[in-house]
């Protein structure tokens, strides 16, 4: 039977591709891709020759229906997004659910996803951790925020690179200055970096120097013998 195969593909260094994921790109009878683009950049680097059709959060519910029939029909298919794993804060998700309703075999390939290197390489616990992807951007963020505050499992943030110091600021304000964040920015690329620190310190690093790149923030989670440590040294130096 054919299938929908998920295939990650790197997040910035193009060696990060798994040789299974090069196999299955080359078998497939087409691709799905977010921005074909983007991915005629990766499959011209791999040597690799394939139709692609769009697949993106614009037109994802109008395309699902086609792309189950094809796989019915007996066509394989894989879906990549422009950079890590399809579903994860990308389109996928419609498609998953779509082939699963319809009886069509899934099966994700393991690879590139900025959390995970990025939640381990914090310095904070990361046997259980909370992903919260993107905030919403406006309606219902400081709500979000206010409620992730008492979380205690650590908690990771996807932001663009415009909102950075915007979300630490209301991150000092939700979880108070002193909480432990590690920012980690570029995973895998060129100028890959991870600023550690109290959120007011890195707070501070970013309005220093402009945020640029991809960016993960990894927030430690809420402890209540280290906050109320923190307000009895507060109290004693009023």
């Amino acid at each position: 039977m054919a299938k929908l195969y998920i295939v990650p593909t790197p997040i910035g260094n193009l060696e990060d591709i798994t040789l299974r994921a090069i196999n299955v790109l080359r078998d497939v009878d087409f691709i799905l891709a977010e921005d074909t683009r983007t991915t005629s950049h990766l499959l011209r680097h791999l040597g690799i020759e394939k139709p692609m059709h769009s697949h993106h959060k614009f037109n994802e519910h109008a395309t699902v229906g086609r792309v189950a029939e094809s796989i019915a029909a007996g066509r394989d298919v894989a879906l990549v997004s422009d950079a890590g794993t399809p579903g994860i804060s990308d389109p996928g998700f419609l498609l998953v659910r779509k082939c699963v309703e319809e009886g069509i075999d899934v099966e994700t390939l393991p690879g590139a996803t900025a959390l995970i290197p990025a939640v381990v390489q914090s310095g904070f616990p990361c046997d259980r951790f909370c992903f919260e992807g993107f905030l919403p951007q406006k309606k219902g963020r400081m709500k979000r925020l206010a409620e992730l505050a008492v979380e205690p499992r650590t908690i990771v943030l996807y932001e663009s690179p415009y909102r950075v110091v915007k979300c630490l600021e209301q991150i000092a304000e939700t979880f108070g200055a002193e909480r432990r964040v590690a920012v980690v920015r570029e995973i895998t690329k060129k100028f890959e970096q991870t600023v550690r620190g109290t959120v007011a310190e890195v707070l501070a690093h970013f309005k220093e120097h402009e945020p640029k790149g991809e960016f993960v923030i990894v927030v430690a989670g809420y402890d209540p013998k280290a906050e109320q440590t923190r307000e009895d040294d507060e109290n004693d130096v009023e």
